[in-house]
């Protein structure tokens, strides 16, 4: 097949899991083209079967703002007739999906479907601005084919825009055979030189991930174990939570590593991962460390219960209760046997559910069935 697939090309999880969803893709003998405004994540450079197009958007006077939306789907039109795609695959319903519409439309009277997979922030945008509901819904509705990546958003998405599609529920996804306990994957002394416990946190450092809880839990931790904390990703709460770092005496002990390419490496070194998130849709960073072995402690919101087994791979606590947090990472660090009881556990559940092998199957299933049904319509 050939598929065009649009996204936000950044370190949040939608990005990540669409570069990886290419990725898999091409290396299943199928032609992957990205058309967004900068080169997804996690991709270095085009391949044989993957190709990057650029959406480039003019600035004019008359606009306030660049008019994305319609640069992006005169894009999307030209790749797939250039390219003769098959299918679009946009992550995101606002606006990528409002532009695959207009894309078909323009395709006309031959159709283009397009497959929309929701991640979670088109769902609570609406519920912070309710003028985007009826645009929102629209494009769901309009979509080929409707995916979530957990069946709390799925939830979600009927109940608040009153759905009547079928949204299936396709979940998030690990390459297991990159993202799985590696001795000497990543060089542990560099971070940790006197043998301390590494815990770590891993995000695109908004608001809703909350880092500054994870700065708290650190220095709650650390009271009573010597310890480190590696603080990968980058965002608008970083200055907020190296202040803190800073004011709580824990310079030397939290290490701000930015955005990395090579996550799995620096995963090896972790013994905990922190997710103290206020809202998670599915919590793909939790899911990455449980595939290198390493059992998190997160909040119990979202879709973070259906990724991890309170008690099992790791922890759940109410949002913003650090001391609970605190206390569970202190169990898994210090009872014998607890962490590598739950690291093995962390790395199967990974393995038995998540791992792309088992996954990326449903998505060339839902492809097949869109484009067949567009023919024989």
């Amino acid at each position: 097949m050939k598929i065009g697939i649009t996204c936000y090309p950044t370190y949040g999880g939608s990005g990540v899991v669409a570069t990886e969803l290419g990725l898999e893709l091409a290396s299943r003998g199928h032609d992957v083209h990205f058309i967004s405004y900068a080169m997804p994540v996690r991709i270095t450079e085009a391949t044989e079967r993957i190709r990057f197009h650029e959406v480039e958007v003019v600035n004019y006077p008359l606009f306030d703002h660049p008019p994305y939306t319609l640069s992006l789907a005169s894009k999307m039109y030209e790749v797939a007739t250039s390219e003769r795609l098959d299918l679009l695959h946009v992550h995101y319903a606002i606006p990528h999906s409002v532009s695959a519409y207009l894309a078909r439309a323009m395709f006309e009277p031959r159709r283009l479907p397009f497959v929309t997979t929701l991640h979670g922030t088109d769902i609570t945008l609406v519920g912070s601005d309710r003028s985007y509901l009826p645009i929102t819904r629209f494009s769901i509705e309009q979509s080929d084919g409707v995916t979530a990546i957990s069946e709390y958003l799925q939830r979600v998405t009927v109940q608040e825009f009153g759905i009547q599609r079928p949204v299936e529920v396709i979940p998030n996804f690990v390459n297991c055979d990159v993202f799985m306990p590696a001795d000497g994957a990543c060089r542990r002394s560099q971070f940790a030189p006197d043998g301390e416990k590494v815990l770590a946190h891993l995000s695109n450092f908004r608001p809703v991930k909350r880092v500054w809880d994870v700065v708290e839990i650190f220095e709650r931790v650390r009271r009573e174990l010597p310890c480190k904390l590696l603080m990968i990703g980058d965002g608008p709460d970083r200055a907020r939570a190296e202040w803190l770092v800073r004011e709580k005496g824990l310079t030397n002990d939290a290490i701000f590593l930015g955005k990395q390419s090579q996550v799995h490496r620096l995963l090896n070194c972790a013994d905990v991962m922190l997710l103290p998130s206020e809202l998670e849709s599915f919590g793909l960073a939790a899911l990455e460390a449980m595939a290198c072995g390493v059992p998190a402690v997160c909040s119990n919101v979202g879709g973070l219960p259906e990724v991890i087994r309170d008690g099992i791979e790791g922890y759940l606590a109410e949002v913003g209760d650090v001391d609970t947090m605190a206390g569970r990472c202190l169990r898994i660090l210090t009872e014998p046997g607890r962490l590598k009881e739950m690291g093995k556990a962390a790395r199967r559940r990974a393995g038995d559910k998540f791992c792309s092998t088992k996954i990326i199957p449903m998505y060339e299933d839902l492809y097949r069935r869109v484009i067949e049904r567009e023919r024989t319509e």
